[in-house]
């Protein structure tokens, strides 16, 4: 197993920073502005070939209160109760502070190896905090500089110091997927490992919902709008199945976002949506189907993703099956590009109907997997052309040849025909509705592209 490290420390000293760089990514948003994390956040890592789990955690802030900031606390400790090891960042151009003490004080409570590290070592500014922060009572401190990538060596050696068995680490088995053989005689069952995404609009309710399906509070919620700025990712097993829940910040109208912050945060939720297998649409039950949520789902449909579209907040709903006739009738009616995907009635806050949700994301999971065989494509394909045959075109039929899957993740299909290049888009649509009927693949996009097999006698005089 990888050692599990957490990044702690008080707020604005570099945690996130030095997190992208260990991770050898931008995956924590980083800001000048102090209290950006609010989540803590796991990915793994590698250290001079030490593999690490590293945990980016909320600034500390010693409040006790019902504030958002005791709530970010909450997570901190929790992150520091479920470590191996804690790295303890200071800055050391500012030196150390008394909420860094009380910091110190926490830390020797939680009875876990502690390694201190002063960041932004970069110049001789910092050398007065670095010996300040011997006084912290955790031996030499370690001179990084996470935005310049310096004193990582002296990282590793404090850690192996600390936790000895941490240079042994196994290698991480990474499931692959299975060579695409539609004509296999067997075909391969689906992943064991989805990649779930939940978006949506501000205060819809998805951390609750992920904290509702982990049983835990594993994700920081509340009544303030906008608390997560981060996409955070847990893995979750659900019925053997390795499920990566990912949270993000909810997505508002582009010509509301104005402060940089947020353009990032944003941008971390598309991104996320762009890595998804499948994505859960959360929709506050009051207000569902707003322009907002109608662009987000045809985000997810032109990426590809699997759609799940989860009506939250049920609990507050009369009347909830006229209601739920009424929201389904205006889901195929505002999203004909997403004709078929589910639509999960649930509250997030109570638990009710909330074992509804993962039964249709993990059946739109198999479906965007799906594999058809060309023979029974192909004989499909005689039996809809005969029934209805495409268009002429300028007087001249088109003729489709054969039909054959490409890929999947999702389902993707080429059609060879004469003249194929003048099928009318209409007559497209009608194929791939067809394909979604035939092979129950509804709730999950279907790509259809139409080639012309090359013309022998087009460059003969």
């Amino acid at each position: 197993m990888p050692l599990k490290v957490a990044i702690v420390g008080r707020p604005n000293v570099g945690k996130s920073t030095l997190f992208n760089r260990l991770a050898g990514q931008r995956l924590a948003i980083v800001d000048d502005q102090p209290g950006v994390t609010r989540d803590r956040r796991e990915t793994p890592a590698e250290l001079a070939g030490m593999k690490l789990l590293l945990i980016d955690t909320p600034g500390f802030e010693d409040v006790h209160d019902t504030s958002l900031e005791a709530r970010m606390r909450q997570q901190t400790e929790q992150a520091i109760k479920e470590a191996d090891v804690s790295l303890f960042i200071v800055d050391a151009r500012s030196g150390v502070t008394p909420l860094d003490e009380r910091f110190a004080e926490l830390l020797r409570r939680a009875d876990k190896p502690v390694v201190l590290a002063a960041n932004k070592c970069e110049g001789r500014q910092a050398e007065e905090g670095l010996m300040e922060a011997f006084a912290l009572g955790f031996g030499e401190p370690v001179a990084l500089s996470a935005e310049h990538g310096e004193g990582l060596a002296e990282l590793f050696s404090a850690i192996v110091r600390e936790v000895p068995e941490a240079k042994d680490q196994e290698e991480e088995i990474v499931e692959r997927e299975a060579p695409f053989d539609p004509d296999a005689e067997e075909l391969p069952p689906p992943p064991k490992t989805a990649r779930l995404i939940v978006v949506g609009r501000p205060n819809a309710g998805k951390s609750t919902l992920i904290n509702q399906l982990l049983q835990s509070d594993r994700l920081l919620t509340g009544p303030e709008a906008g608390i997560t700025r981060d996409s955070i990712e847990v893995a979750w097993e659900y019925e053997g199945r390795t499920i990566k829940l990912v949270d993000t910040a909810g997505l508002r109208k582009r010509a509301k976002v104005h402060e940089s912050l947020e353009k990032m945060s944003t941008s971390d939720t598309i991104r996320s949506i762009r890595f998804a297998d499948i994505v859960a649409l959360v929709m506050d039950a009051r207000d569902a189907f707003e322009k907002q949520d109608l662009q987000i789902a045809d985000l997810c449909v032109r990426e590809g993703r699997g759609l799940v579209m989860v009506i939250s907040k049920w609990d507050l709903v009369e009347n909830p099956d006229q209601y739920a006739k009424q929201l389904r009738e205006k889901a195929d009616r505002l999203l004909p590009n997403a004709k078929g995907a589910p639509v999960v009635f649930l509250s997030g806050l109570t638990g009710k109907r909330i074992d509804r949700m993962m039964p249709a994301v993990m059946q739109t999971f198999d479906d965007w997997n799906a594999r058809v065989k060309t023979k029974d494509l192909n004989d499909w394909l005689r039996h809809v052309v005969e029934r209805h045959p495409p268009p002429s075109v300028h007087g001249k039929p088109i003729k489709p040849k054969y039909m054959s899957q490409i890929k999947t993740r999702p389902p993707t299909f080429v059609l060879m025909a004469n003249r194929g290049e003048n099928m009318p888009e209409a007559y497209k649509r009608y194929l791939v509705n067809g394909l979604r009927e035939a092979f129950d693949l509804k709730g999950v996009p279907i790509r259809l592209y139409v080639r012309q097999g090359k013309n022998p006698y087009a460059d003969k005089g």
